[in-house]
């Protein structure tokens, strides 16, 4: 019967050299952890528990009483196309709750992992909304 199978050995040691697609996943892994240390920062600021900020689809309920809405805005984050519209008001109030201004919220929109970070670990602090009439 024919070996179609060559197995060869060395004594040389094999190194690790990572790929340009390990390294990507790396540097994202990187940066998620630190968008949920920044998350947790930032919902600890806010007098919510941190723990709210970084377990998906529960933060969604949560993230809109970090900008001073109501947490029912959660529940608009999950209809496709109207929750672009309500993110953007929602990371607006989060800038306003803690005294930043534009900048920030087209931070929050475009790069918003390490603007999170920035409010979160940054020396900004959180203002409640005020109270409506």
């Amino acid at each position: 019967m024919l070996n179609m199978f060559v197995f060869t050995t060395t004594n040389q040691p094999q190194l690790f050299m990572p790929g340009a697609l390990e390294v990507l996943i790396g540097f994202v892994l990187l940066l998620s952890l630190l968008a949920w240390i920044g998350l947790w920062k930032m919902f600890s600021k806010a007098g919510i528990p941190g723990i709210l900020g970084i377990i998906p689809l529960v933060n969604i309920f949560f993230l809109p009483q970090v900008g001073g809405k109501p947490g029912w805005w959660g529940l608009l984050l999950l209809i496709p196309l109207v929750n672009i519209v309500f993110i953007i008001l929602i990371y607006i109030g989060i800038a306003e709750r803690f005294g930043r201004g534009t900048g920030t919220v087209l931070g929050l929109i475009f790069l918003t992992g390490i603007f999170v970070m920035i409010l979160g670990l940054g020396s900004a602090q959180w203002t409640p909304a005020p109270e409506r009439v």
